[in-house]
């Protein structure tokens, strides 16, 4: 079988992942790249062994002999390049989020289904080696009815800056960055009910945060402290038609003593604990049992987990197997975290 011709669109700090793990895969030839800043691009193709370099999207559908495209660009920009990428008759892999409105995601779907083309979101967590272990455990019935999930990602700082703390590019702050990840490996792992409710809040109380010394931490490719107007926290409890309910809390900066991950499921018949480290929670003969698999990663490993997801994509395309996260949980998605937001602006619930 001849190798899958992929292009990368958007030459940022996410695309590094997409593109290690790419270039990792005997199976797959990066064609093309693209990004408005052509030093960038032109400086990733040279990294890479990239043949083609483009500074705008459009060309690179049209005159690339890709046949999948990664979309690692700002999240306003997710739907418009998806949709055409699908109708330039493309696979497309698009990093979490989907988009930033229902009404995005919608169009979107509908371009899945009007293209006949593979869109698989970019929740990479689904594809770790742990999510997977949880999954086998959940798919056994060994928890039993998951009725409850609890989910944390707080960052004392840890503000991205740049298009990350532009509302109007990605859409919100942590929730839309962190939070999408969670949320998500929680309802993947609960069988993906449908959502009844949703009450949220948001705060802005820290803002960047630039003037701390000492402390490093991760920043965009575009990394300018001067905008900020995105929430510092924001935190949700999600009902399910089901009677199941997801709590979550996120945060870019926070008051913390440090930044703490916690993702967790509570079942009829058993536990599981996903973050920090894998655990599944059981009784045996009357007795409360802490379990702990042995595999290699215990905790999210994301240079491995890319490099699954990015092999699920490939084997999708090619229609050896069927992607984890199709289009329709994008949208799902995307109705929750603008469900929370809209909740935050308006202190109510928002019901479904």
């Amino acid at each position: 079988m001849s190798q899958l011709k992929v292009g990368v669109i958007g030459a940022g700090s996410i695309s590094g992942a997409h593109l290690g793990a790419y270039a990792a895969n005997p199976d797959i030839e990066l064609v093309a790249i693209c990004d408005l800043n052509e030093q960038r691009a032109q400086e990733t193709s040279a990294k890479y062994g990239i043949p083609n370099v483009y500074t705008d999207y459009r060309e690179l559908l049209a005159s690339s002999d890709a046949e999948a495209v990664s979309v690692c660009t700002w999240n306003n920009t997710h739907a418009e390049i998806s949709i055409a990428a699908l109708e330039a008759g493309k696979h497309v892999l698009c990093e979490k989020p989907l988009c930033k409105t229902v009404e995005e995601a919608l169009r979107v779907q509908d371009a899945v289904r009007r293209s006949g083309k593979l869109l698989q979101v970019g929740v990479v967590r689904r594809y770790a080696s742990n999510t997977d272990v949880v999954r086998r455990f959940v798919d056994a019935g060994e928890l039993g009815d998951i009725y409850y999930a609890k989910a944390s990602c707080l960052r004392r700082l840890g503000n991205p800056g740049g298009w990350f703390s532009d509302r109007e590019r990605s859409g919100g702050g942590p929730l839309i960055d962190l939070g999408v990840h969670i949320i998500d490996a929680c309802w993947y792992l609960m069988g993906r009910p449908k959502v009844k409710s949703v009450s949220g809040n948001t705060y802005r109380k820290l803002g960047n945060r630039s003037n701390i010394q000492n402390l490093s931490f991760y920043k965009a490719a575009d990394y300018d402290a001067e905008r900020n107007d995105v929430e510092d926290l924001a935190n949700a409890l999600i009902r399910f038609e089901n009677g199941a309910s997801l709590f979550v809390d996120v945060s870019f900066t926070l008051h913390a003593k440090q930044d703490s991950i916690s993702v967790q499921l509570f079942g009829d018949k058993g536990g599981a604990e996903l973050e920090p480290e894998l655990r599944i929670v059981t009784e045996r003969h009357d007795t409360i049992m802490n379990i702990t698999p042995q595999v290699d990663h215990l905790s999210f490993d994301f240079v491995q987990a890319f490099g699954r997801e990015i092999a699920h994509f490939a084997d999708s395309c090619r229609g050896l197997k069927e992607t984890l996260s199709p289009v329709e949980d994008g949208v799902e998605l995307i109705k929750m975290l603008t469900a929370i937001y809209e909740s935050a602006a308006i202190g109510k619930e928002i019901h479904f």
